[in-house]
């Protein structure tokens, strides 16, 4: 266990009196004082816990959004709760902020034991869910929990990633900066002014919570100087839809009426009609896209960038991390990261004690200035297997290229070689909506009707995959409408985190540790947790799926001419993986993925253009690396049956 862990078992808290007396003598007093002046240089290497939270100020305010979204005649103010030490104002010292803005807070909890705020008789915040108060407002930093317009105990309309929405956690970084008006309640007239920070923010939050962190970085606001995105989307159409292909059968519509106030329900009927009209579900991009997209402006982005996303996730699927990371990449963004082997699930519960660390370490670097030597660190963590992760200087990897794979014909129908040399010939598939991803990779070395698979050799090195890859496909439907799959495999044995299972990749157990100080109505403790293991003789490691229709124009979809050849680049999830010495990649092309994509309208077969199909993978070392590692090695399948893998995703309604 580390030794820098730090986390206690529930006791009594200390007096105020002695957390004074302590906090006058550890306080680091300098750096403190640097940071209240711009361009600081803390020579501290660690905030330390000095202050009260039992006797921290906890208060309500209300800010101003300037926009009327649910069209009542005055301008909307979304509720913000504020847990902050009190001795430092009471010491002239100004505070950071660490902000979680999300949709949440009152209809469905946050965290892994799904907590809700709780009030006191005045309205002012009991309970903050999860550890970041408990933990940080000791530590010097203020926290502050956002409820997003239309939610909780906000005004205005929850618009799912759009203007309303964004503007009502922008607004609460202005405020904390002297740009906006905040109110001590939520009609009356008295201001309220954030006089006790600095205005220095950082935003954390799993899914939705740090989907608005990417959003609000996204405008360039200042003030905003990091956040912490953990497994958020980056473009809310890229959450329902693949090129075209619907992921669920529901669209932004369904999410606001999830997470709507009952007054913000009544109210907002005009904003939920246009979630319905322009999300179409023909997968068109229209301009209600176009606005949720923050990818696009990367290049306002200010903030440094603390990624957070587990390569197995299948609700905010890996081309979210790909396409924002490379995006911020090419506009110099500071950026660190961590990849986890799980699928939708918080570092906090997968990885504790090393994350509760290097979050405290990062919130130094970035919000208070500490040379604490954060930032030379390696930029990446990867999780190669439950519980043993390796680091990366830069991700990807320097000296990762795209190689480019070439699928041949086999002996037997759908089972097919894979390599460098351009193939002839074709293969022939039929959509099958009740199998999916996994039962192809099962049956990777049979020939089976709904899949065309194509494999290498047993390697002779291993093989790291690191990045995002595409898959181009030219093939001719019997159908007027297709969709198309393409997966990547490892195929050989492995233990890895069962990420298909209930906790995706965890399990979680009786016993809590505590990560803070607590309060009668606000434990520090948290249930703990383990992996929850899978033993695999394959491993999906990268998925894609396009709707055929999308050939010409991604943004819009058209019928197909049966028997007619289309040709389509498929965009594969990031990933980063080592196919060790021993297995073999493979690459399937199929058609409805079950569970994960929607069938179309008309399900028939597609014929592969195997000289007109190809797939761009990186590869650390590129594709002499691939040489390398298929040197020697025989083609073909094993023939050793079907391949034990994680079962079939749950079919469930997600939400971010």
């Amino acid at each position: 266990m580390s030794t820098r862990m730090r986390f206690t078992i529930w006791r009594p808290l200390a007096t105020a009196v002695i957390t004074l007396l302590t906090a006058a003598f550890l306080t680091p007093t300098a750096a403190h004082s640097a940071s209240d002046a711009a361009g600081f240089s803390g020579a501290a290497r660690e905030s330390r816990p000095v202050y009260s939270y039992e006797n921290a100020v906890r208060e309500a305010v209300w800010v101003d959004t300037g926009l009327d979204g649910d069209g009542d005649g005055r301008t909307d103010r979304v509720a913000v709760d504020v847990v902050r030490p009190r001795e430092p104002a009471a010491q002239g010292r100004k505070v950071p902020v660490i902000m979680d803005a999300s949709p949440y807070y009152s209809c469905c909890g946050r965290g892994n034991e799904s907590q809700r705020k709780t009030y006191d008789a005045a309205g002012n915040v009991v309970r903050m869910p999860l550890f970041y108060d408990n933990y940080f407002v000791p530590r010097g930093y203020a926290f502050v929990g956002v409820d997003l317009a239309g939610t909780s105990r906000s005004d205005g309309c929850e618009d799912v990633g759009g203007r309303y929405e964004v503007q009502s956690a922008k607004a609460v970084v202005d405020w904390l900066n002297g740009r906006a008006r905040a109110y001590t309640t939520r009609t009356g007239s008295a201001t309220a002014k954030a006089d006790w920070t600095n205005g220095r923010t950082g935003m954390i939050g799993k899914s939705w919570d740090g989907t608005i962190a990417n959003a609000v970085a996204a405008t360039g606001v200042r003030g905003l100087r990091t956040i912490v995105p953990i497994s958020a989307i980056s473009s809310w159409y890229d959450y329902y839809f693949a090129q075209g292909a619907p992921l669920y059968d529901s669209g932004p519509d369904r999410l606001a009426d999830y997470v709507d106030s009952p007054e913000s329900h009544a109210k907002c009927t005009a904003v939920q009609r246009r979630l319905v009209d322009e999300a179409p579900r023909t997968g068109d991009l229209t301009s209600l896209w176009a606005e949720r997209d923050y990818v696009k402006n990367a290049h306002h982005v200010k903030a440094s960038v603390f990624l957070v996303h587990g390569l197995q996730d299948l609700n905010v699927r890996t081309k979210h991390l790909g396409q924002w990371w490379d995006a911020l990449a090419r506009n110099g963004v500071e950026r660190k990261i961590w990849l986890s082997q799980t699928g939708h699930v918080d570092p906090f519960d997968f990885r504790r004690a090393t994350w509760v660390d290097t979050l405290h370490r990062w919130f130094d670097h970035e919000l208070l200035g500490y040379d604490n030597g954060i930032d030379r660190e390696p930029m990446a963590d990867i999780e190669r297997h439950p519980d043993q992760w390796v680091t990366s200087k830069v991700w990807p990897p320097k000296g990762t290229r795209t190689a480019t794979l070439r699928p041949a014909a086999g002996a037997r129908p759908g089972v097919g070689a894979l390599g460098l040399r351009k193939g002839t010939g074709s293969a022939t598939l039929t959509d099958d909506p009740a199998l999916g991803e996994t039962d192809w990779a099962a049956q990777i070395d049979a020939s089976t009707p709904e899949k065309a698979g194509f494999v290498t050799g047993a390697l002779t090195r291993d093989l790291r995959l690191s990045g995002s890859s595409k898959v181009t496909v030219t093939a001719t439907p019997t159908t007027a409408t297709a969709h198309l799959s393409a997966v990547l495999v490892d195929v050989g044995p492995d233990v890895i985190r069962d990420y298909a299972a209930s906790g995706e990749g965890i399990t979680t157990l009786a016993d809590r540790t505590c990560w803070g100080e607590s309060t009668a109505g606000d434990s520090a403790c948290f249930k703990e947790t383990t992996a929850r293991t899978a033993d695999v003789g394959q491993t999906v490691v990268s998925r894609g799926w396009a709707d055929l229709g999308t050939y010409a124009d991604p943004g819009k979809g058209v019928p197909l001419t049966p028997g007619q050849a289309y040709t389509i680049t498929l965009d594969l999830a990031a990933t980063d993986h080592v196919v060790p010495a021993g297995h073999r990649l493979a690459l399937i092309v199929a058609g409805t993925d079950k569970d994960l994509i929607d069938p179309p309208a008309d399900t028939g077969s597609l014929t592969l253009d195997l000289g007109r199909t190809s797939a761009r993978v990186p590869f650390v070392g590129g594709t002499a690396a691939f040489v390398a590692a298929t040197e020697g090695s025989a083609a073909g399948g094993l023939g050793s049956g079907p391949l034990d893998g994680v079962g079939a995703p749950h079919h469930t309604y997600r939400i971010p």
